[in-house]
């Protein structure tokens, strides 16, 4: 019986680590093989979703390379948002980039409000 809560706790985890998206692949081995891994999922206290497929970058900006590419509808982890480099695409433009686990994202290709979703009061 035993064997088989920690089978459903261990799959329930995993199902966790998938929600935070491919950017975090490497942050789920981590987290499998230990708590530095761990740390770093859990400390990133919101989640984005872009709503289109979206370039990740290094700094709040175009000028800055390219990490990755996510796809739309894909949940990511994120701490704050700052300004940067304002972005115009779709009828939307602003100047907010969110602060993900990896990168930067601009806010005007995630869901929700003109900071991604985060509230006003988490500026890095």
């Amino acid at each position: 019986m035993s064997t088989r809560i920690f089978a459903r706790a261990a799959l329930v985890g995993a199902g966790a680590l998938a929600l935070l998206g491919p950017l975090t692949a490497g942050t789920a081995a981590a987290s499998a093989a230990g708590e530095e891994g761990t740390a770093r999922v859990m400390a990133a206290p919101y989640a984005v979703v872009p709503y289109e497929n979206v370039n990740v970058r290094y700094g709040p900006g175009t000028s800055y390379g390219i990490l990755a590419t996510v796809s739309a509808g894909q949940p990511l982890g994120a701490y704050c948002w700052t300004r940067g480099e304002r972005i115009t695409d779709n009828g939307y433009s602003n100047d907010v980039w969110v602060k993900l686990l990896e990168g930067y994202v601009s806010a005007v290709y995630l869901k929700g409000n003109e900071y991604g979703n985060l509230p006003a009061s988490a500026r890095c």
